[in-house]
């Protein structure tokens, strides 16, 4: 499949209601590149599966590329799966060769982790009750989602009625930001290469990304023109990141 046996796995997580396929474009602009995108628990295949906290993420991602086959990797993540990727990440696992985040959040500081519990909590309840339709039709008018046009925000509703409402909300409560430890100081401290891609029009995450560039002046800022969802509305230049890195490898 790969034309660099060598070359370490690209292994991508979705965010939070997506699945695998989310990342179809990006690797189809890959050139040689030996990809794994992988159905996060609760979701896709893999929506029975289900995870108590990151730390039992983290065991499940080691198991699930043990069984892969997998024993050299580079890690993709999108939002959620950019903040279970950054935690896998610092858990320092075997055989991780780079971290790639694409409008993932750090960490909150103790004193707003209660509220975004809280927060979290009735999102979880509201996808356990209520038709999914009806739920994520208040969920992409959040304000994260707000560079959507009516006609995006509309097919991404459609897209994501294939998933399961408790499982949703399961994930959501056992991954919630309001639990995910701060990860702020070993971004600025680890030697493990770091690229983080935010979008112009996100204004929560391309602030949030600025500001730990400045923190981590080691860790590699990629703006991309375009709002929270990078890879599906860029997804050729982030597949030209990628292939410019593995390009270096050999």
């Amino acid at each position: 499949m790969s034309s660099k046996p060598q070359a370490p796995t690209l292994v991508l997580l979705h965010g939070l209601l997506g699945d695998r396929q989310d990342w179809d474009e990006v690797i189809a602009d890959l050139e040689g590149v030996n990809c794994l995108a992988l159905d996060l628990p609760g979701h896709g295949e893999n929506h029975q599966i289900r995870v108590a906290s990151f730390k039992a993420f983290h065991r499940w991602l080691c198991d699930t590329l043990i069984y892969r086959g997998v024993s050299r990797y580079c890690l993709l993540g999108y939002s959620l799966g950019g903040r279970l990727a950054l935690y896998h990440a610092s858990r320092q696992p075997p055989g991780l060769e780079a971290l790639w985040l694409e409008s993932a959040h750090p960490g909150l500081p103790a004193s707003e982790r209660s509220a975004r519990i809280a927060h979290d909590e009735r999102w979880a309840t509201r996808f356990e009750q209520e038709p999914l339709e009806t739920v994520l039709a208040d969920w992409y008018q959040q304000a994260v989602f707000a560079d959507l046009t009516e006609g995006q925000r509309g097919r991404q509703i459609q897209r994501r009625l294939a998933n399961r409402g408790p499982a949703i909300a399961s994930m959501l409560r056992s991954t919630s930001l309001g639990h995910q430890p701060s990860r702020w100081s070993w971004l600025e401290n680890t030697t493990l290469p770091v690229s983080y891609f935010s979008g112009q029009r996100d204004a929560k995450f391309h602030t949030l990304a600025s500001h730990l560039a400045m923190m981590a002046p080691h860790l590699r800022h990629i703006t991309l023109e375009g709002g929270h969802n990078l890879h599906a509305e860029q997804p050729e230049m982030i597949a030209q990141q990628f292939n410019a890195w593995y390009r270096t490898l050999g």
